[in-house]
């Protein structure tokens, strides 16, 4: 009884051990990365003596131990504005890709599993939003609305759903013609049972992957429209707006290089957790590893 109870205790150690994908160099970079990133926004208060628009005549000051970042045109510290505007980037983001997810996974899944006429009409829908680039039609409809980040965030989800859309509808297909679906039919099973129950927990996998590598590039789209004057508004500390100041200062180069290099460190750590969670959930390929 000794030796089972020994030889287990490893085996269930183990089991409690991330899988072999998230423990790679590549995700564990993205994580600490993030962590980073996770604790300057929570803790930017206590990071900083300065506030994010507290102007100064020390205008355009170099990096120094005064100014870790500098100082822009207005003599704001720029490393105050960067962390600070974490607090508006990251958040944003995820609230982003949330809700992208789930009106684009919900259109999907309902088009996907119906069939028919419905599911016509529906990626009709979405063919026309994918005939125009993302971008350009988040900019007009930004520009309808009326610039601001609020305004810019609404503007960019109605234009970036029909992603998951169109993904979860293959996975529903897909799932719909496997065998335990048609048996679960056979009892009588509802629709929305069906496909609450034993369809969408297939699609849970592929789903999150995108939705990871997804809040990258709603941080670069975020960014580029407040870098275009549609999004943050002065005075709001948003790395596209910063990344926009600095492109009038060539001298001042610290103004749109550190939100630059902030907006660069996030997509990378996002695309790196994406990359290592598709591997970690893909049970054909290391799923089962262990080191």
């Amino acid at each position: 009884m000794t030796a089972l109870t020994h030889d287990r205790a490893p085996l269930r150690l183990r089991r409690r051990r991330l899988p072999v994908p998230l423990r790679r160099p590549l995700a564990l970079t993205g994580m600490v990365i993030l962590a980073v990133w996770l604790v300057a926004m929570l803790g930017a208060p206590l990071l900083t003596q300065y506030t994010p628009d507290e102007p100064s005549t020390d205008l355009f000051a170099a990096p120094s131990g005064a100014h870790w970042f500098g100082t822009d045109e207005l003599g704001r510290d720029v490393f105050t504005r960067v962390v600070f505007g974490a607090r508006i980037s990251l958040p944003l983001s995820a609230l982003l890709v949330a809700f992208t997810v789930l009106a684009g996974g919900l259109i999907g899944a309902v088009a996907g599993y119906f069939g028919g006429w419905v599911d016509g009409v529906l990626m009709r829908v979405v063919d026309i939003v994918f005939a125009f680039p993302a971008i350009v039609l988040a900019m007009v409809v930004t520009a309808a609305l009326g610039p601001g980040l609020h305004n810019a965030v609404l503007a960019l989800a109605l234009v970036t759903w029909p992603t998951y859309a169109r993904v979860v509808r293959g996975l529903v297909l897909s799932a719909t013609h496997s065998d335990y679906v048609y048996a679960v039919r056979l009892m009588s099973g509802s629709s929305a049972r069906v496909l609450g129950k034993d369809v969408l927990p297939n699609v849970v996998g592929p789903v999150l992957v995108l939705a990871t590598m997804d809040v990258g590039n709603a941080v670069l789209l975020l960014a580029g429209l407040s870098f275009l004057g549609l999004g943050a508004q002065p005075p709001e500390p948003e790395w596209g707006s910063m990344v926009s100041v600095g492109a009038d200062y060539f001298n001042a180069w610290w103004i749109g290089v550190f939100p630059g290099l902030a907006i660069v460190t996030v997509v990378i750590s996002f695309n790196f957790l994406g990359d290592s969670v598709r591997d970690a959930i893909d049970r054909t390929g290391s799923w089962g590893e262990r080191a």
